[in-house]
């Protein structure tokens, strides 16, 4: 009987792609306001598309220089116009988070392989260092995806604003040669055709609208919760952080293979209500870790500006303090 042939499929998109840009626009306003204010209170999303900018969400913070309008044109361009609609931050929230509960309810997973130097799995980190290469040539919208099988590439997908075909499929031909590949390698470039109009002139973005993207790709299931242009009472965002903290630690200290951890919440206590590790497939309790939000935010100094940089390429795999 013949091996079983697995394979593996993840896609990456570039800082340029209109999601991508919506949530550096959030993270980026986040940051401002965490400059000011290391406890100011963010919450913001961002829609994007065919010459508008819309911002809303939930702000309370002491900052008094952030420049909203200037934030989404740094990094969107001065032509879309910006609508903007910030609140203060719901009272009946705030009041569970100002004695140290977390902001929200929820389920946060963190996973951790031992298969590449990331700790990500292999198919999404190298549809990462894909994309990055071809961004590194071409600056623009695009998107780039890795199929292996047997850990072999066997597919890779690359779409690129601004690139000729030709030379877009030298550039990946170029890529390929630095990885394993199988005997024959199914190229998809610009399949659709080379093209010029991309980002928000092309197609509306979303701020949180590529999450297994900003994981662990699609293999890894995700608790649901967005990161971007949320600070650090959130768990959503920093209990994943958290508990990818976990898993990695959980790999370097037990020679693991791959580990899962969740963390659930109820929104104003502080407590996690779960707080479980799968290590190569055995259960246990996550012990040794203080999983407070005040806690976490101690640990993984997440009071800082940070987050715009976050929101490029994957909240994972940089060694951000998280993975340390």
């Amino acid at each position: 009987m013949s091996a079983p042939i697995f394979y593996r499929t993840a896609e990456s998109v570039s800082p340029r792609h209109p999601d991508k840009l919506c949530d550096q626009i959030s993270d980026a306003i986040l940051d401002a306001h965490l400059a000011e204010d290391p406890q100011a209170r963010v919450a913001v999303d961002v829609a994007g598309g065919h010459g508008f900018v819309f911002v809303t969400g939930e702000v309370t913070s002491k900052a008094k220089q952030v420049d909203v309008e200037a934030i989404v044109h740094r990094i969107a361009g001065d032509a879309v116009k910006v609508v903007e609609h910030i609140a203060k931050q719901s009272g009946e929230i705030a009041q569970g988070v100002d004695t140290g509960g977390a902001g929200d309810q929820g389920i946060m997973i963190g996973y951790a392989t031992n298969e590449t130097p990331e700790f990500l799995p292999l198919e999404v980190v190298l549809s990462r260092r894909l994309n990055q290469y071809l961004y590194e040539i071409w600056p623009f919208d695009g998107k780039t995806q890795i199929t292996l099988r047997d850990d072999k590439i066997v597919s890779a997908v690359a779409s690129f604003q601004h690139a000729p075909g030709e030379e877009l499929r030298q550039a990946v031909h170029k890529w390929l040669s630095e990885y394993p590949t199988s005997q024959e390698v199914t190229l998809h470039i610009n399949p659709s055709g080379d093209w010029e109009q991309g980002g928000f002139d092309a197609d509306a973005g979303l701020t949180g609208r590529k999450l297994i993207v900003d994981n662990y790709g699609p293999r890894i299931s995700i608790g649901g919760g967005a990161f971007s242009g949320k600070d650090a009472t959130k768990v959503d965002r920093s209990a994943a952080y958290m508990a990818r903290k976990v898993a990695v630690d959980y790999v370097k200290k037990r020679g693991a293979k791959e580990v899962f951890v969740r963390l659930a919440y109820a929104i104003g206590v502080a407590e996690p209500l779960e707080a479980s590790v799968i290590i190569d497939g055995k259960h246990e309790v996550v012990n040794g870790y203080d999983l407070t939000p005040k806690g976490i935010i101690k640990a993984l100094d997440l009071l800082k500006p940070q987050y715009e940089e976050t929101a490029r390429y994957g909240h994972f795999g940089h060694n951000f303090t998280w993975e340390k």
